[in-house]
C-alpha cells in the first residue's frame, strides 16, 4: 500500500477543489425552526411552506410578484432635507442612512410604483421594514403625496402596504408632521373619487398605525401581522395584567372590527383586483387576458392547410 498515493494525495486534492457554500442558500424559519431553502422560499412569497408564517419581503419583492409579469415603473420622490436636526445618538444620522441604503439596496423606507395586476392599473406604495424599521420619515411623507398625486392625475387608485415601527426618531417632529400630511393626501383620494386600499403587514405599529395606516376605504391584513399603537408589552406594563392570546394580531382585529379581510399572501393580489374593480364599478377581471400579439407575429394558415380544413368541415 502506498499511503502518500492513497491517502496524501487524495485528501489534498479534496482540500483544494473543495467548493464553498453561500451562506444565503438555507433560511430558518423564526416560527417553526423548519430550514427552507431559498428558491422554494421566494418562489412561495417569503412564506414559510411547514406552518405558514409570512415572513418580512421587501418592497420590490413584493412588486415583483403583485404586478403583472413582475413589470412596474417606480415613481420618483422628492428628496428632503438631509438631516434636518444634526441629530446623532450613537451614529450620526447621516451615517445610519448609509448604512441602511448599503443593507438594503434602497434609497429609504419607501417604494413607488405604478403598474397593472390582472390588466387593472394602479398606483402602489410599500413601506421597507428592513430600512431602519420603515420609520415614517420626511421621505415617507413626500412618497405618499407623490403616489396620491400621481394616482389623481392618472385616475388610478391607490394600494399601500404598510410595514413600520412608527415615526423616525432621528426627525423628531418633522417625523410626526407626516401625520397630517399623508391624512391630507388621503383626503385628495376621497375627495377625486378614487379607492385607497390599505394592506397591513407585520409589524404596524406607532405613528403609522395612527395615521395613513388606518384611513383606507378597505383594510386588509396578512396572517398574525402585529396591528398596534403601543405594544402589547408596553400595555401590559401599564394596566399590570394579561392580555387576551393574540392581543393586536391580525385575526383578533378582524373579530373586533378592526379590519375587514385577513388575506394569505398568495391569495392577496387576486383579492387586490376583486375589490379594486368592485369600487371601481368595473367588471371582474378575466382571467388570461392578456394584450393581443402584434399583427406582424400572427401566422396566419396557408392556402392549402385552409382547404384541408374546409373539406373536413364539410364532411
Amino acid at each position: 500500500m502506498n499511503w502518500i498515493s492513497n491517502y496524501v494525495r487524495p485528501t489534498i486534492n479534496s482540500i483544494f477543489s473543495r467548493r464553498e457554500v453561500p451562506e444565503n442558500l438555507w433560511t430558518k424559519c423564526p416560527e417553526c425552526g423548519t430550514m427552507l431553502f431559498h428558491r422554494e422560499l421566494s418562489d412561495n412569497l417569503n412564506v414559510c411552506s411547514n406552518c405558514d408564517h409570512h415572513m418580512v419581503i421587501t418592497p420590490r419583492e413584493r412588486f415583483n410578484g403583485l404586478f403583472d409579469g413582475g413589470i412596474f415603473t417606480e415613481i420618483k420622490v422628492p428628496e428632503p432635507t438631509a438631516d434636518p436636526l444634526h441629530f446623532k445618538d450613537q451614529k450620526k444620522y447621516p451615517d445610519r442612512i448609509k448604512d441602511a441604503r448599503k443593507k438594503t439596496g434602497e434609497q429609504e423606507a419607501m417604494l413607488v410604483a405604478e403598474g397593472e395586476i390582472d390588466r387593472t392599473p394602479i398606483v402602489a406604495i410599500a413601506q421597507d421594514f428592513s430600512f431602519m424599521g420603515g420609520s415614517m420619515s420626511m421621505f415617507v411623507g413626500n412618497a405618499i403625496i407623490a403616489a396620491a398625486e400621481r394616482a389623481i392625475m392618472l385616475k388610478r387608485p391607490l394600494i399601500l402596504f404598510s410595514a413600520a415601527g412608527g415615526a423616525r426618531m432621528q426627525e423628531g417632529i418633522l417625523g410626526l408632521m407626516q401625520m397630517p400630511r399623508s391624512t391630507i393626501a388621503v383626503d385628495m383620494l376621497k375627495e377625486a373619487g378614487l379607492p385607497y386600499i390599505v394592506v397591513l403587514t407585520h409589524p404596524t405599529t406607532g405613528g403609522v398605525t395612527a395615521s395613513y395606516a388606518m384611513l383606507g376605504d378597505v383594510h386588509i391584513a396578512e396572517p398574525n401581522a402585529l396591528i398596534c399603537f403601543a405594544g402589547p408589552r408596553v400595555i401590559e406594563q401599564t394596566i399590570r395584567e394579561k392580555l387576551p392570546e393574540g392581543f393586536q394580531r391580525a385575526e383578533y382585529l378582524l373579530d373586533h372590527g378592526m379590519l375587514d379581510r385577513v388575506t394569505h399572501r398568495r391569495d392577496m393580489k387576486e383579492e387586490l383586483v376583486t375589490i379594486t374593480r368592485m369600487l371601481l364599478g368595473l367588471d371582474p377581471a378575466v382571467k388570461g387576458d392578456l394584450p393581443a400579439p402584434p399583427p406582424d407575429q400572427i401566422s396566419l394558415p396557408d392556402e392549402t392547410e385552409q382547404d384541408a380544413e374546409t373539406a373536413d368541415a364539410k364532411k
